[in-house]
């Protein structure tokens, strides 16, 4: 089986219902129950219904006698949900998670690989504007090896 890989990015506007239309390049690679919970950088995740559970069995790995792995795992899964989505593509959010992100009306859902980013827009516009001049420097970082490319 192929990694799912999720890339893009989107605007949808979250209605005052907590209701977001999950963009319909991304409904097919979630799975029909996938989990949104708190992102790094006050935005959420979003992950298939299996990945979230291969992140939560390596979690539990950890040793919990560790105060960083139990505030993580606080943090990471207290906000938790499982969502479907409705017929017309838009998932549930909760308002603990809606705060969290800040999300309240106008948002971007973004592909990060293995998992979908939403964003208050104007978060995401602050974050990618503030780190524009760094990505090449971190470029660097992240690709740390040979990139041996067959073309």
């Amino acid at each position: 089986m192929v990694d799912i890989v999720f890339i893009g990015e989107y605007q949808h506007n979250i209605d005052p219902k907590g209701r977001l239309i999950i963009p319909s390049r991304f409904r097919d690679e979630l799975s029909s129950t996938f989990i949104i919970t708190r992102g790094l950088d006050n935005c959420l995740f979003v992950y298939p219904e299996d990945d979230f559970n291969k992140i939560v069995s390596n979690l539990r790995k950890k040793p919990f006698t560790k105060k960083k792995n139990r505030d993580f795992q606080r943090f990471f899964l207290s906000g938790a949900i499982e969502c479907t989505l409705d017929k017309q593509g838009r998932a549930s959010i909760s308002k603990p998670l809606t705060g969290y992100a800040n999300l309240e009306k106008e948002c971007v859902v973004i592909g990060v690989n293995d998992r979908l980013e939403i964003w208050a827009k104007d978060k995401w516009e602050s974050f990618f504007n503030d780190n524009a001049d760094a990505f090449s420097d971190i470029a660097e970082e992240v690709f740390d090896f040979d990139m041996d490319l067959e073309l």
